[in-house]
């Protein structure tokens, strides 16, 4: 999850497009799955997280991986599309999530530490 603000004078519909030059790229190259982008309405949200809200998803860590190479390579095109988005945010915040319960996760497997 990535919450963000866009840098003063940025066009929120040129953004979308280049967002979507970005994550599109990654689709088609098999390094994430799919994205969503929300905006916030009415002002309404919790303070610091920003008024856009994009929600990127992967089959995996490893194939999150993929997309963080991709865009560590900072050359060519994939260093445009990356910096297409990047330049045009400000404020961001990132966060990393599963589904729970996930499939990995049994009942009675769990260390409670610290014991009473």
């Amino acid at each position: 999850m990535i919450w963000f603000d866009l840098v003063p004078g940025a066009d929120a519909l040129d953004f979308d497009d280049a967002l979507t030059g970005w994550l599109g790229w990654l689709r088609d190259e098999g390094r994430i799955d799919s994205w969503e982008l929300w905006r916030r309405k009415l002002g309404l949200g919790p303070d610091g997280l920003g008024e856009f809200h994009l929600d990127i998803r992967t089959a995996d860590l490893g194939q999150l991986d993929l997309a963080f190479q991709a865009a560590a390579t900072r050359a060519g095109e994939t260093e445009a599309r990356h910096s297409a988005v990047y330049r045009q945010v400000t404020n961001v915040r990132f966060g990393l999530y599963r589904d729970f319960p996930d499939p990995v996760l049994r009942r009675g497997g769990q260390s409670r530490g610290g014991g009473r």
